[in-house]
């Protein structure tokens, strides 16, 4: 078994990364820091100082507790590089099984303290109004108050669990259903599901469709007319093929027969759905840990997305032009520039092949 000798463990202020490295990114390089702890110094103190009371432990008589800075350092650069705890020992001079416990209680922090705030959806009708104002403002689409799609996160396999984490794809994983707004920010987020399910059960087992079906969300909007339009039409979601249909949520045209409004249509639908997948694709090239077969417990990979969910959100709520070039753009004069991450196949490619005639003019 490899083991960290006591003697490294005490070298940790002089040689670990937090109490070196990061002290020269920070005062020589903050753009490397960035890279590197995923957020700007600036950001990268505010979370430990919100931290602070949660993860501090009091001393004893065998050993000195960890600095709440270090563990916060540990797990944001376990989120971001997807590094066993076996392999960052060595640089962070913490032995391995200390920092699966650092690891988690960080992440339970992170959600207790940022979860309310930063990953809800709005509770006024004003604020239902203001999401599909910024849906229509970007993406041409008006009364749309969010996109929902699934996405799978590859874990070991739990034990005895049979085929209830596999997936069609062929790994074991749990799914991240997610809404998100027309900033790729999260406002819901259910990491319930296993590998098996498929977005659609996920969704008609949550707590958005209780919700919505029942018309029981605060402050939703009342059908009122479209811009231009004197015929009231509900307020939705937007998603693939996998939902049903609803007055709340809504979907594309069947592909067979399509009259010519009717792939107008399904292009601008398709064009503002896809902001959640690119939200999932920025998600995980921040976050490589989701790109990777993670070695935990299913528990804990389920609050690992959503504390990397909720770290991502504070990115865009403080830095959005950070990662701007990582999104798509529309253009003035209507079409879509692709941003440089583009999770799963082409959209675009598919998008182009149900339109037969161009339509840059009108869309």
């Amino acid at each position: 078994m490899i083991t960290i000798y006591r003697s490294a463990l005490l070298r940790r202020p002089t040689h670990g990364l937090y109490d070196k490295l990061m002290v020269e990114l920070r005062n020589e390089d903050p753009r490397a820091f960035q890279h590197f702890m995923r957020m700007p110094p600036a950001m990268f103190d505010e979370v430990v100082q919100r931290l602070t009371p949660t993860l501090t432990k009091q001393d004893t008589n065998y050993r000195a507790s960890l600095e709440p800075g270090l563990k916060v350092a540990i797990t944001l650069r376990h989120l971001a590089s997807g590094n066993t705890y076996r392999n960052m020992q060595y640089a962070w001079r913490v032995p391995h099984n200390t920092i699966s416990v650092v690891v988690r209680e960080v992440i339970e922090a992170i959600i207790a303290e940022y979860a309310d705030v930063l990953l809800c959806c709005p509770t006024t009708e004003q604020g239902w109004r203001d999401l599909a104002d910024q849906w229509y403002q970007r993406w041409n689409f008006p009364h749309t108050v969010g996109a929902i799609d699934g996405k799978h996160v590859a874990c070991k396999a739990p034990p005895n669990s049979g085929s209830e984490f596999y997936n069609y794809k062929g790994f074991y994983s749990v799914i991240l259903f997610a809404m998100v707004d027309a900033d790729y920010k999260f406002i819901y987020t259910d990491v319930s599901g296993n590998g098996s399910s498929s977005d659609a059960q996920i969704y008609n087992n949550s707590d958005l469709h209780r919700e919505l079906n029942h018309n029981r969300i605060h402050g939703f909007p009342q059908p009122d007319p479209l811009p231009k339009d004197n015929q009231d039409v509900p307020y939705f979601i937007i998603g693939d093929d996998a939902f049903s249909l609803r007055t709340y949520l809504m979907k594309p045209y069947s592909t067979r027969n399509l009259t010519h409004e009717e792939r107008i249509f399904n292009y601008r639908l398709s064009r503002a759905r896809r902001v959640v997948e690119n939200a999932f694709g920025i998600l995980a090239n921040r976050f490589q840990v989701l790109l990777t077969t993670m070695q935990h417990h299913h528990e804990t990979v389920r609050i690992i997305v959503e504390a990397c969910c909720i770290l991502h959100n504070l990115m865009r709520t403080r830095h959005p032009v950070l990662q701007d070039r990582l999104v798509d753009r529309s253009e003035p004069d209507g079409n879509l520039q692709p941003g440089a991450w583009r999770e799963g196949r082409n959209l675009e490619d598919t998008i182009k092949r149900l339109i037969l005639t161009p339509f840059s003019s009108v869309v």
